[in-house]
């Protein structure tokens, strides 16, 4: 940094340190009336009570979900952004693979009109959509739950079933192998083909893959993303078709390649409902 630099930065310096001083001496002024800026007390893991999760450290959980109190996440299983995952008055048990997405709500019954306890179990390579809602349910292994779907207590969903998006499953409903229910409420609708059944295995994985990306994103450091950022706003600049009349070859940064498997061009076709 040179001397013209220096006394630029000095003079920053000067006036954002003038500017909180001024906004500590107006607070004073005042009184109690002024504003307090309060710490977030987000947390992405909570206890309640004695009551602690227990995440795999091989599963991927969003900064911005919520998991509290008795609940469990096994291996590769990630919980996305804007979920809560509540185990406070039972436990909630997710299996490896298992992927809960945005803004979903996992909940448990400690008693409910028939009198059950109810905790919420979700087995092994689960694909549970968007907003959908879990309350006291069980969910066996590469089931599907769709986005906005809602699954009320004691509902049990059995292996390479389908709630369809946006479905209201009512209480105690039990839903088949190999069945699709959709509907306000769920009714039985058909019988899923072996395409989607292998849809539903290959979703997870795909959730599996991608979470990893997720995951070593969030785990960057300040210094990393703005380094990236100076890369995508270098390399945004070029014209392949002006490069290759000059016999030039740039290469990519290997921090600005998505890794192949979440690459949309070789992302499976989508299951239609």
């Amino acid at each position: 940094m040179g001397t013209l630099g220096r006394a630029i930065y000095s003079v920053g310096f000067w006036i954002r340190e003038t500017g909180q001083a001024l906004d500590r001496l107006g607070c004073r002024l005042q009184g109690s009336y002024y504003f307090q800026e309060q710490l977030s007390r987000h947390r992405t893991l909570m206890n309640v009570f004695d009551k602690a999760p227990v995440v795999d450290k091989d599963a991927f959980v969003a900064p911005s979900a919520s998991i509290v109190g008795d609940v469990q996440v096994g291996r590769g299983s990630s919980i996305w952004y804007g979920c809560v995952l509540r185990g406070d008055v039972n436990n909630i048990v997710i299996g490896s693979g298992t992927n809960i997405q945005d803004n979903s709500l996992v909940h448990v019954a400690k008693s409910n009109i028939s009198g059950k306890v109810l905790p919420t179990i979700i087995g092994d390579n689960v694909t549970v959509g968007h907003s959908a809602v879990l309350h006291g349910c069980t969910v066996e292994d590469e089931a599907f739950v769709g986005m906005g779907a809602t699954l009320l207590d004691g509902v049990f969903v059995e292996k390479h079933a389908m709630v369809a998006a946006g479905a209201l499953v009512r209480q105690n409903s039990r839903i088949p192998c190999g069945e699709v229910w959709a509907g306000n409420p769920a009714k039985f609708l058909r019988k899923l083909t072996d395409e989607e059944i292998a849809f539903i295995s290959q979703s997870a994985t795909n959730y599996i893959n991608l979470a990893q990306v997720h995951a070593a994103e969030n785990a960057k450091s300040f210094d990393e993303i703005e380094f990236e950022k100076v890369l995508r706003k270098k390399f945004a600049r070029r014209d392949e078709e002006y490069d290759s009349m000059l016999g030039v070859v740039r290469e990519t940064p290997p921090e600005l390649i998505l890794p192949d498997n979440v690459l949309p061009d070789k992302a499976p076709t989508a299951l239609k409902v």
